[in-house]
């Protein structure tokens, strides 16, 4: 009995190991034809380390560190945006060359659209008014806060900067204390420090 199950299970079994990644990319591409896709995800191999881009139709929604749980930001995203997540990486191929671009430098400006749903109110406000922060340049967390309508506020402003859930394009790496003391970062001031390096603003 033993024996014909196991040659019945062999003959049915396909003649070449399944390619796996294969099948993702085309059930994502179906999911994406049908309109189903909502978020897109893949690995981004940085000087930094890895990095996981999630982008929807609206633009980025997440860049972050590997030291984030990558289960615990899908469900944070399936929460708040979508469940309809997939692994994509042609979906995320736009974003992943603007930043090979800018680690080489010869890329100064990120121009892919950014979707923000995953900020609300005074935190949307610093975040968006951090984003006009120019490369080579830097401001306080103060200013942030002044820009976002609330000067007084610079520790919500500190606290917006360390969730950011886009760092590097929405480069809170260039607010520093007024005093000029690095402040903080959600990757940790050894990235910060690189960051700032790579832009000219530290000395190497």
């Amino acid at each position: 009995m033993t024996d014909d199950l196991e040659r019945r299970l062999g003959a049915a079994a396909p003649a070449t190991p399944l390619d796996l990644g294969a099948l993702r990319a085309a059930l994502a591409r179906r999911a994406a034809a049908d309109g189903l896709l909502d978020v897109a995800y893949s690995a981004y191999d940085s000087p930094l380390g890895a990095l996981t881009v999630a982008v929807t139709p609206h633009g980025l929604l997440r860049l972050s560190y590997a030291d984030d749980a990558a289960d615990t930001q899908l469900d944070e995203i399936a929460d708040r945006v979508s469940p309809r997540i997939l692994h994509d990486p042609v979906s995320t191929d736009a974003v992943r060359r603007q930043l090979d671009d800018y680690f080489a430098g010869t890329r100064r400006d990120f121009d892919v659209p950014i979707d923000w749903r995953l900020v609300r109110g005074f935190a949307g406000d610093v975040l968006r008014a951090t984003a006009g922060i120019r490369y080579g340049a830097v401001s306080t967390y103060r200013q942030v806060a002044t820009d976002a309508g609330s000067p007084n506020a610079y520790r919500a402003a500190g606290n917006a900067l360390g969730s950011n859930p886009i760092p590097i394009v929405v480069p809170c790496h260039r607010v520093l204390h007024a005093g000029g003391g690095l402040g903080g970062y959600t990757g940790g001031l050894d990235r910060k420090r690189f960051l700032l390096r790579l832009e000219g603003v530290l000395e190497a």
